[in-house]
């Protein structure tokens, strides 16, 4: 490969992917590096978005932010609306009454004593959840409000929170900004063929129209078509459906009849052979079910959803996805690294597929070399640490699965056999029933998940962890700071406004601009 500077970037793809990344780079590369490069998205007129997964996390505020998108405009235009965590209904129970949350608050800092410990010893036992006895927002969901109010400015709030959006609609308005507001070149066309440096680093993509497109660094974010890293560069699959089951959806759009609440949160129901997700925007509920086609047919998954929606999904009509969990062996290679559906995908479960573009496109942004003799050093230390959290997440999502007490279904049997569960997980699960999880037990901080995830998790599962007698002394301390902190609930909780509340004002006033 030749010493070049590198000056112009190829993003292969649109959607939410491909306007996410090529934007993130011009706001950091071009922006606010100043560095001197051109970026040229090229997507197809032919091929679509897959466009059903609605969830996000808080890192969107900050990436929206930095694009100088106006929070008020992206809920208009986007039909969004604000979500702050998961409700996890009938996971370790098949129960009516079994659930608990996933909030997106870390755990409150109570004294001497961490929070496991106390709740451990003081407030299990009484019936107060894990989450409840350590953070507001579980109440704050449950009550349907929204996570600040109208006179809160743009991207900040009085409890942290990220969105639920359409996709399709985020597409667009992430494109009309890109090409206006950071000069990226929009061009639609098909890539039908790669011409290649004898190494295999591509010096030019071949187009439908017979012209070609060179540049000096390309990302592929083409999707499950990986017309890049899959097409040219053959970069082997590692499939991992021998630990998450779940390879298959059928979801619909359901319109509301009325204008009724809508749930500041994720509503994820277990079902027999996987799980549905309930998602409330501003015009609609996009509702979905994931499941094991090894476990159900088709039509059995599909009426199961049916059933959740009851008499309205009569004539929805539904869209089916196939997909099959796993990543790329190496996500960069030579000039080019796949982001997004052609890096991998494991499934919407806590929404990690759009965090993933941000954090890629940001790590690009960030060490993306002045020339190409550094793009072998940039390949070998991206690939290592993306191969860690995308084996991170899938730990995550696997603790959802095998920890359940349910054996209803042989898709619940199979998910607690031990056979495949990942053997750092068992490692862990096994100290985790002598100790309480503590930040020495995760190696890195590209750990996309972190301990107080874990935490919300394994405790809203039941999971039973050997308490130890810390003294009266530390207890009363402790339990005296997380009371006085729960009695401030009240008084949060009646200055917020409901979830369509606020977002009915900010389409009629807009918030406050920092």
């Amino acid at each position: 490969m030749n010493n070049n500077d590198i000056k112009n970037i190829v993003v292969v793809g649109g959607g939410t992917a491909g306007w996410l990344t090529a934007g993130i780079l011009a706001a950091k590369c071009a922006r606010e590096q100043g560095r001197d490069i051109n970026i040229t998205l090229i997507e197809s007129a032919t091929i679509g978005n897959v466009g059903v997964g609605e969830g996000t996390w808080p890192s969107l505020r900050t990436t929206l932010q930095a694009l100088g998108v106006s929070e008020s405009d992206f809920i208009r235009d986007c039909d969004a609306t604000f979500k702050q965590g998961a409700r996890f209904n009938r996971w370790a129970e098949d129960s009516d009454t079994d659930f608990y949350y996933h909030p997106l608050m870390l755990p409150a800092n109570v004294g001497p004593l961490n929070t496991i410990t106390h709740w451990l010893n003081k407030f299990n036992s009484s019936g107060l959840s894990y989450s409840q006895a350590t953070c507001h927002q579980e109440a704050a969901c449950e009550a349907g409000l929204a996570p600040k109010a109208i006179t809160t400015p743009e991207y900040q709030g009085n409890l942290n929170y990220a969105y639920h959006l359409d996709t399709n609609k985020f597409s667009t308005f992430i494109k009309e900004h890109c090409v206006k507001n950071l000069n990226i070149i929009h061009k639609v066309n098909d890539v039908v063929g790669v011409r290649a440096e004898p190494d295999g680093a591509i010096s030019a993509l071949t187009l439908a129209d017979g012209s070609e497109l060179d540049g000096d660094f390309y990302i592929d974010c083409s999707g499950f078509s990986a017309l890049l890293i899959d097409k040219h560069f053959k970069v082997p699959f590692i499939d991992k459906s021998d630990v998450l089951f779940c390879d298959s959806a059928v979801a619909v759009q359901c319109p509301y009849e009325l204008e009724p609440d809508i749930a500041s949160h994720t509503l994820s129901t277990a079902t027999g052979s996987g799980w549905i997700w309930d998602i409330g925007l501003q015009s609609r509920r996009g509702i979905g079910h994931v499941y094991s086609s090894r476990h159900t047919s088709d039509e059995a998954a599909e009426q199961v959803l049916r059933n959740y929606i009851g008499e309205k999904a009569r004539d929805l009509p539904v869209k089916a996805i196939k997909y099959t969990p796993g990543h790329r062996e190496k996500f960069w290679i030579k000039n080019c690294v796949a982001v997004g559906l052609s890096a991998g995908f494991v499934e919407p479960l806590e929404a990690s597929s759009i965090l993933l573009v941000e954090l890629s496109a940001y790590w690009i942004a960030e060490k993306l070399p002045l020339k190409n003799s550094g793009l072998s050093r940039c390949e070998q230390q991206f690939n290592d640490i993306f191969r860690y959290r995308w084996d991170s997440i899938i730990e995550f999502l696997k603790l959802h699965y095998c920890l359940s007490n349910r054996r209803d279904s042989q898709f619940w049997r199979d998910n607690t056999d031990p056979d495949s569960i990942p053997r750092e997980l068992l490692n862990k699960l096994d100290m985790w029933q002598e100790k309480s999880p503590s930040i020495l037990d995760f190696l890195s901080r590209a750990d996309v998940f972190p301990l107080e995830s874990y935490c919300y998790v394994l405790y809203g599962m039941n999971f039973k962890t050997t308490t130890h007698d810390p003294g009266d002394k530390n207890l009363k301390s402790t339990e005296h700071k997380i009371n006085r902190q729960r009695k401030n609930l009240d008084a949060l909780l009646s200055s917020l406004p409901k979830n369509r509340q606020l977002i009915d004002a900010i389409k009629k006033h807009g918030l406050q601009k920092i």
